[in-house]
C-alpha cells in the first residue's frame, strides 16, 4: 500500500509539471502600452489569481501584421491575446478569421450593455464580433489656447466649419495658419456628415457626392493657406510636433482622446497649460441644422488568437482589463486612451481637471460627446484604403495635381482587386 501510494504522489507530481500553466503571451501594438499591461498584469495578481503569468511583447503599429502572419502561417510561438488598431483589422477578415468569435463572451460578461453601443461592433463583421474595443476614440479639436487669446479668437468663433474658414481666412491675412492637414482627415470629416468610406453592402464611397465635396473642401483649405501639410505629411510624426507646432505655426489639430493623452503630451511638454479642447466644429446642413461635434478614426482592441492554448484563461484576463474600475481609470490618467467602458466613466479621477489643458475637465468633454460618436464600417478593403488614400494621394491632391474625381476614380480601380468578403 506504502508502494502505491508513493507511486501516486509520483504521478501527480509529474502531472502537475505537465498541467502547469505557461504565461499567456500579450502582443500588443504599442510601445507606450507595456507599461500599462505590465502594472495590470500585477493588478490582476493582486485581485484576482496571485499565480497568474503575462509575457508583455511590444510591436510597432505597422509592424504588428507581419510578425501575426509569421506567427499564424508557422504556428511558432503564436500569442493568445493581441492588441489591434481597428484600421487594421480588416486585413484579416478577406478569408477565415484568425481570432476567437466573442459574441457570448461579451454578452454573458455584460459588455454588450456596458461598451458604447457605437464601438461595440467595431471588431466585426456580419454579427460576428472578434475584439473588445478599449478606447472611445473620440474626435476634438485641439487648439493653441494662448495663441486663441492673443489673436482674440474664442472657440465659440469656431463653432461651425463655415465660421472656422471664415476666421482661418482673416488670419491667413495676418501671416497666422489655423490647422494642420493629415490624410486621416477625409475619413474622419466623412463620417462627422453621416457617411463613411464603405456602407453595410461594401460599396466604396456610398456617397460619392459627399465624399468629392469633402475632398475639394480640405484641398481649398491648404489652397487658401488656412491649413498648413505637416512634415512628411503626418500628425503622427515626431518632426512635426518640433517644427509646426512648437513654433505656433498652427492653431489646432483634430485628433482623438488619445493623440490629446498621448502624442501632445508626450511631445510638446513644454506647452503645458496652452491648449485647449473643444468639439470639432459642425457642418451646416442644407436644411440649416448641424452636424454632430465629433467623429472618430483609429483605436486599440484586444482579440484572442484562435490557434491559443489557452482561450478561457486569456479572456478572463481581457474581461478584466475591459471591466476593472482600476484597470481602466490608469488607462485614461496614465496618458493613454478614455476607454469605451461606459461605467467607469462615473469614476470622479475621469472627470477631474487637468492641468496640461489649462485646467478644463478633459475626461467630461469626450463623455459628453460620447452620444453623438458615429458608428464605423469595417470592410476588409478598409486598411488598403486608408493606406492607398495616404501614401498614394493625398499630397497630390492637397497640391492640386489630381482632382477629387479622379482620384476617386482610381481608388475605385485599385481596390476592385482586393477582396470584399
Amino acid at each position: 500500500m506504502k508502494r502505491i501510494l508513493n507511486w501516486a504522489a509520483a504521478i501527480a507530481c509529474v502531472s502537475g509539471v505537465v498541467l502547469q500553466a505557461k504565461p499567456l503571451e500579450i502582443w500588443i501594438s504599442s510601445f507606450q502600452d507595456k507599461v500599462y499591461y505590465e502594472e495590470v498584469v500585477r493588478l490582476y495578481q493582486k485581485t484576482v489569481d496571485k499565480d497568474f503569468e503575462a509575457n508583455i511583447h511590444a510591436f510597432g503599429f505597422r509592424e504588428m501584421p507581419d510578425k501575426l502572419a509569421v506567427a499564424i502561417k508557422t504556428q511558432a510561438d503564436p500569442p493568445d491575446i493581441v492588441q489591434l488598431d481597428e484600421v487594421l483589422f480588416g486585413t484579416y477578415l478577406s478569408g477565415e478569421v484568425p481570432f476567437v468569435e466573442l459574441s457570448s463572451r461579451i454578452h454573458d460578461a455584460g459588455l454588450d450593455k456596458d461598451i458604447l453601443p457605437q464601438r461595440l461592433p467595431l471588431f466585426g463583421r456580419k454579427g460576428k464580433i472578434y475584439g473588445v474595443p478599449q478606447s472611445l476614440s473620440a474626435m476634438v479639436l485641439y487648439y493653441r489656447k494662448d495663441l486663441f487669446e492673443e489673436l482674440q479668437i474664442t472657440p465659440e468663433d469656431m463653432a461651425t466649419w463655415d465660421s472656422f474658414v471664415y476666421h482661418g481666412k482673416r488670419l491667413k491675412a495676418k501671416g497666422q495658419a489655423t490647422i494642420a492637414l493629415d490624410p486621416t482627415y477625409f475619413e474622419i470629416l466623412l463620417r462627422q456628415r453621416g457617411s463613411d468610406l464603405f456602407d453595410e453592402d461594401g460599396k466604396l464611397f456610398p456617397d460619392e457626392k459627399l465624399a468629392i465635396e469633402t475632398l475639394n473642401w480640405m484641398r481649398d483649405l491648404n489652397t487658401d493657406g488656412i491649413g498648413v501639410l505637416p512634415d512628411r505629411a503626418s500628425i503622427f510624426d515626431p518632426v512635426f510636433f518640433n517644427s509646426a507646432v512648437s513654433s505656433g505655426e498652427i492653431l489646432s489639430i483634430i485628433g482623438a482622446d488619445w493623440y490629446g493623452l498621448d502624442m501632445l503630451q508626450q511631445f510638446t511638454p513644454e506647452l503645458k497649460g496652452k491648449w485647449g479642447v473643444m468639439p470639432l466644429p459642425a457642418w451646416v446642413r442644407k436644411d440649416g441644422s448641424l452636424s454632430a461635434r465629433t467623429s472618430t478614426f483609429a483605436g486599440q482592441g484586444l482579440l484572442l488568437y484562435k490557434g491559443g492554448a489557452q482561450v478561457d484563461k486569456s479572456w478572463d484576463f481581457v474581461k478584466f482589463v475591459m471591466t476593472d474600475t482600476e484597470a481602466n481609470v490608469r488607462r485614461f490618467v496614465g496618458g493613454n486612451s478614455f476607454p469605451a467602458y461606459m461605467p467607469v466613466w462615473k469614476d470622479e479621477r475621469m472627470l477631474k481637471e487637468n492641468e496640461f489643458f489649462g485646467n478644463q475637465r478633459f475626461g467630461k468633454i469626450f463623455a459628453d460627446l460620447a452620444s453623438d460618436l458615429p458608428k464605423v464600417v469595417m470592410d476588409p478593403r478598409r486598411p488598403a484604403a486608408v493606406f492607398l488614400f495616404q501614401e498614394s494621394f493625398f499630397s497630390s491632391l492637397m497640391y492640386g495635381q489630381i482632382t477629387p474625381e479622379e482620384l476617386i476614380k482610381q481608388m475605385r480601380s485599385a481596390l476592385e482587386q482586393t477582396p470584399a468578403n
